[in-house]
């Protein structure tokens, strides 16, 4: 009996190994070759493995049922396939790869049918651009690739409206948008520069995914004001994280003034599971520049880790650092008042500092986050974001002589250090439905608490006066004197706030055709100073909706939303006693959002209206510039535009960006303003243009051209002042207007397998052009004609 029972359990352990289903396949690229190191992996099952030298792959010991192969390899597009092993025992099958080259699923916006990659850092909700109810542009990194784009400005021009305010020495980049300055530049969704001028980033290309924009209030996500530019929206910079592929890139860059740049992007797959991932790139960079002694170095590095260990949780670690040396500079004066435009052409041989002038910048930021499914369609997503920002800054400031103020060669010469320490952190949590119905109406929606710590510690190391110099000679000296003493250090000054939300926000689908939308948000905000002590204070914020569908592929929309800035609101007044109160942006939006051609083109239309209410200003002792410590009103800015915008492909091998901004910005009922002046450097009109065609079949297959236009117009370089503003500038004189510019770039590209090579000409016609903060005493001229060749493996 035994035996028998003995030779039965065998007999069934044969029939259960020899029934196991095997899946054989090879991965081959357009030309037939084989794929080594690809991943192949089985969705449900979560299994996945790498092909071999040959293209190979195997899987053993598998179920009896359908399942879903997905082919994925750096370079080339996501293949996926279906295999139904119920008849067969052995499935062999072949995937046949289309290179990227030819035809990406990544568009110059993202991809099409998914959420851009960290936008739910901003949004908070788990929805596409279209989707959502504030305007929102998004650059991928193909862009970033095609175009060659080192700073954020270069990536943001092809965004209507998004300018850069100034780069105050050509050290920071402080944006524009919407008549607001320094709108707040993000990574990962938390801010390095705290200071609430510029809220500025520097960062390297090589390690961004995305750059996101949202336009106008994103008070609901964001909270409370505590920049000059919150109200006009925020620029979010998205790191580079794993993709679950094996593969890499590895390029160097060599261009104008000495430019030397090699980077590298590698990412592998570390488990036979296909649950974990790991990816590391980085850059090196140094380069000399058109004007005489500037200079700038810089190393960057950026890994990051993604683990799933169910089909449930995703635990994102990521880490991003870079450590800059910059020249500052400033590339010119005006030879004349502040109501004439007399800029000095000046020769590139000339530099106005010193070779001691030197901004070293360390930023390093790091975020864990982990997202987890609890049911169906509700997930829980925490997410924690800390960043700092250390800068080290020599250089040289230029002032008139009190004695001769109308010679405006004639200029004082200053060197001055002083030190910054910016640490940031945010903490969120969110709670997100999505597609729950309640009868016929689908719901989407977020309950969520976010907590930041804003933590900035300035420290003025001195300054000394150096010399006078006249700006038309023919040699500037740029050795400091020997014995160099600063004087006047002053002690490390703090400036902290910590602030809390509590939001909530709701779209609400009634049917194919109307979506409603609701938000609120209560933000609390602690600050503390060195002159003013802490102040409290919170604020409610609401968003309201509607967007009407007339056709699936067309979103006609409109908003309200609020702001408020407390930063002002404990102020007080000249009368003594009253105290200032908050300052509130109220915004209206209307326009629409449309997808075209499956996906591939979107084209939308935005009109909005904004109005900043209750604007203080300090009052000054009649006649000079020293502050009474008390406030006045000033009145109300004013702010109504339009954007359009088509980004996409119109063919598979022609894809556009052209983008316009019209803006109307002035001051109303202001005793510190000329009323209908508009704010300093605001732009009536801004444009971008860019086309790259890439030939997909006949001889130069792999070939790609592109062309780039890119338009700034005039705009005043000061505030048409009637009451002292504290930086000298003259009262009752209009500002003249910085001129506008037009720059045109191209690209020229070839890939033949495995490698690209790319030629970059850029300000092609060599357009002279500036960007200022002109009574702060920065004038920078954009860079003149120059070029760059980039040759580039992937792996």
């Amino acid at each position: 009996m035994k035996k028998i029972i003995t030779l039965f359990l065998f007999l069934i352990i044969g029939i259960t190994i020899v029934s196991a289903q095997v899946i054989k396949g090879r991965v081959l690229d357009e030309n037939g070759d084989p794929i080594a190191s690809a991943t192949v992996a089985i969705k449900e099952l979560q299994k996945g493995v790498s092909t071999d030298e040959s293209g190979k792959f195997r899987f053993t010991n598998l179920p009896k049922r359908e399942l879903t192969l997905v082919v994925s390899f750096v370079g080339y597009n996501n293949n996926e396939k279906k295999v139904d092993l119920k008849n067969n025992e052995e499935f062999h099958i072949q995937f046949d790869m289309i290179s990227n080259a030819n035809l990406s699923e990544i568009e110059v916006f993202g991809e099409r049918y998914k959420q851009p990659e960290k936008l739910d850092a901003i949004t908070r909700m788990p929805l596409r651009p279209s989707e959502q109810i504030q305007s929102i542009s998004v650059i991928s990194d193909k862009v970033i690739a095609e175009q060659g784009a080192l700073t954020i400005t270069d990536a943001v021009r092809n965004v209507p409206g998004v300018t850069l305010f100034g780069s105050y020495g050509g050290v920071k980049e402080s944006m524009s948008l919407r008549g607001f300055r320094g709108i707040p530049v993000l990574k990962n969704g938390v801010r390095t520069d705290s200071q609430f001028q510029t809220a500025s980033i520097q960062t390297d290309m090589m390690g961004v995914e995305s750059i996101q924009v949202i336009k106008g209030s994103a008070a609901i996500t964001q909270g409370v004001i505590t920049d000059l530019g919150n109200a006009g929206g925020v620029i979010n910079v998205v790191t580079k994280t794993p993709k679950f592929v094996n593969g890499g890139e590895v390029g160097v860059r060599v261009g104008s003034w000495g430019q030397v740049r090699p980077t590298f992007d590698v990412q592998t797959v570390l488990d036979n599971k296909n649950t974990i991932a790991f990816r590391l790139n980085g850059a090196y960079e140094r380069a000399d520049n058109y004007r005489a002694i500037v200079s700038s170095n810089k190393v960057y590095i950026n890994p990051s880790l993604e683990w799933r260990p169910d089909d449930k949780t995703t635990v994102t670690l990521e880490l991003d650092y870079m450590n800059e040396n910059r020249t500052p500079v400033t590339s010119t004066v005006n030879l004349a008042g502040a109501d004439k435009e007399a800029l000095y052409d000046m020769p590139y041989s000339k530099f106005l500092g010193f070779r001691e002038d030197n901004t070293n910048s360390k930023t390093l930021s790091y975020a864990a986050r982990i997202t987890r499914q609890l049911a169906d369609k509700i997930s829980l997503r925490a997410a924690y974001f800390n960043s700092s920002y250390n800068v080290d800054n020599t250089s040289t400031g230029l002032s008139a002589l009190k004695s001769r103020p109308t010679d405006y060669n004639i200029k004082q010469r200053a060197i001055s250090r002083n030190l910054r320490d910016d640490k940031n952190s945010t903490f969120q949590l969110d709670f997100v439905g999505k597609d729950v119905y309640t009868g016929s109406i689908k719901h989407t929606f977020q309950v969520g608490f976010d907590y930041r710590i804003a933590d900035a510690t300035t420290t003025n190391l001195g300054s000394m006066v150096v010399d006078t110099i006249d700006i038309l000679a023919n040699k500037i000296p740029n050795d400091v004197p020997s014995k160099l003493a600063l004087k006047g250090a002053g002690d490390p000054v703090q400036a902290k706030y910590t602030t809390y939300g509590i939001m909530a926000q709701e779209v609400m689908t009634i049917n194919e055709y109307l979506k409603v939308i609701l938000g609120l948000r209560y933000s609390s905000i602690s600050t503390i100073n060195a002159t003013a002590g802490t102040t409290i204070g919170d604020a409610w914020n609401p968003m309201l909706g509607l967007m009407v569908t007339p056709i699936k592929n067309v979103n006609i929309f409109g908003s309200y939303t609020t702001s408020t800035s407390l930063r002002s609101a404990a102020q007080i007044l000249t009368d003594s006693v009253t105290q200032a109160g908050p300052s509130t942006t109220k915004q209206w939006e209307v326009g629409f959002k449309s997808d075209w051609l499956d996906n591939r083109l979107r084209f939308n239309f935005t009109y909005f209206n904004i109005k900043t209410e209750n604007l203080t200003n300090a009052a000054y002792i009649e006649g000079t510039n020293t502050p009474t410590n008390y406030y006045y009103k000033a009145g109300t800015l004013k702010r109504e535009g339009i954007e359009v915008e088509l980004n996409g492909r119109i063919l598979n091998n022609l894809q556009v960006m052209l983008g316009y901004a019209y803006l109307n910005a002035r001051y109303a009922d202001s005793p510190s303003y000329v009323n209908g002046s508009a704010p300093m450097n605001a732009p009536k009109h801004t444009a971008n243009g860019w086309i790259y065609y890439t030939v997909d079949r006949g001889a130069v297959k792999g070939l790609s051209i592109g062309v780039g236009t890119y338009y700034v117009g005039k705009r005043p370089v000061n505030e048409y002042s009637l009451a002292p503003d504290g930086h000298g500038s003259p009262i009752g004189v209009k500002p003249f207007d910085m001129p506008a510019y037009t720059t045109v770039n191209a690209q020229v590209a070839y890939t033949y397998k495995k490698v690209t090579a790319r030629v970059f000409f850029n300000n092609i016609f060599d357009e002279l052009g500036y960007n200022s903060y002109f009574r702060g005493g920065y004038i920078n001229q954009i860079d003149p004609r120059n070029f760059a060749g980039v040759v580039s493996y992937r792996f």
